[in-house]
C-alpha cells in the first residue's frame, strides 16, 4: 500500500485545522470480491492516510462484496428481492460527513458497480432531513478513478455530476486519476507501473483529499446548506403521488 509522499507528509504536518470530528467513507466500486487486490483501492488508499494522519475516522465500503438488489427503491427486499444489504450501507454513507467514490475504467465508462451505486444512492435522494431538505444536503463529495485506458475526466464528470444531482457539495477539483500506458499493460500497484510515484496523480490527489476536508469543515460549523429557498417541505407542488419513484426535482 503506497504511503504518504514527503510533500504529503509536510501538508499534514503544517495544517491548522481540526479535522478530527468529521467522518468519511469510501464506496469502492471495483469488480473484484474481497481479497482481491485493487488497484483503485490502493490510489484511494492515498487519499484515505492524508485523512487518517488528519484524525478523520474513514470507512471503506467494498461494494462488490455486498449483495446489493437492482432498482431505484431505499429497501429493494420490500419489492420482491430476497435480500438487499444497501440499507446498511447507506446508513453508513449518512453517518459520514464525506462521500468519495471510487472506480476502474471499463470501456471507457465507470464500473457497472458504480452505477449501480448511484442508482441506490438516487433511491434515497427522496428523503428530507429535519430542516425540510434533501437528505444528502450538508454533505460532501468527490471521486477517483484508475485505468489503463482512456476516460478518467469522463467517468468524474458523470459520478459529480449525479452527486450534486442527488444533494451532495462538490469542491473544486473533487476527482483525482490515474491512467496507466493504453492498452494492456501494469495496473496502479503492478511494480513498475509508476502509478504511486506519479507527481500528476498524487498532486491531484492530495488536492482532492484536502478540498473535500476544508468543504466539510465549513459546512459541519456552519450547520449545513441554510435552508432557506430548498426546503420540499416548504414546497407546494410536490411529487405526484400516483406514481411509484416519482422524479422529485
Amino acid at each position: 500500500m503506497p504511503g504518504l509522499t514527503d510533500k504529503q507528509e509536510q501538508l499534514c504536518a503544517e495544517s491548522r485545522w481540526d479535522f478530527s470530528d468529521l467522518r468519511a467513507v469510501y464506496i469502492n466500486c471495483t469488480l473484484k470480491r474481497s481479497p482481491g487486490q485493487s488497484h483503485t483501492q490502493g490510489l484511494a488508499d492515498r487519499s484515505i492516510a492524508i485523512m487518517e494522519r488528519n484524525g478523520v475516522s474513514v470507512e471503506v465500503v467494498r461494494a462488490v462484496d455486498h449483495t446489493l438488489a437492482p432498482g431505484v427503491q431505499p429497501d429493494m427486499t420490500e419489492h420482491g428481492f430476497e435480500r438487499d444489504d444497501w440499507p446498511q450501507i447507506f446508513e453508513r454513507v449518512m453517518a459520514a460527513d464525506i462521500l468519495v467514490l471510487t472506480s476502474p475504467i471499463w470501456l471507457g465508462e465507470k464500473s457497472s458497480v458504480c452505477t449501480q451505486v448511484i442508482e441506490r444512492l438516487y433511491g434515497n435522494s427522496h428523503l428530507l432531513n429535519e430542516h425540510g431538505q434533501y437528505a444528502y444536503y450538508g454533505r460532501v463529495g468527490g471521486c477517483l478513478i484508475t485505468g489503463n485506458e482512456d476516460g478518467a475526466k469522463h467517468c468524474a464528470m458523470n459520478i459529480l455530476y449525479s452527486l450534486q444531482h442527488l444533494g451532495f457539495v462538490i469542491p473544486p477539483q473533487a476527482d483525482a486519476g490515474w491512467m496507466g500506458e493504453a492498452g494492456p499493460g501494469p495496473s496502479y500497484l503492478d511494480p513498475g507501473s509508476g502509478g504511486p510515484e506519479n507527481d500528476f496523480t498524487n498532486r491531484n490527489t492530495t488536492f482532492l483529499t484536502w478540498n473535500v476536508l476544508h468543504i466539510a469543515r465549513m459546512l459541519k460549523d456552519a450547520g449545513g446548506i441554510p435552508a432557506h429557498g430548498n426546503q420540499r417541505s416548504e414546497w407546494e407542488a410536490g411529487c405526484r403521488s400516483d406514481y411509484e419513484n416519482p422524479e422529485h426535482r
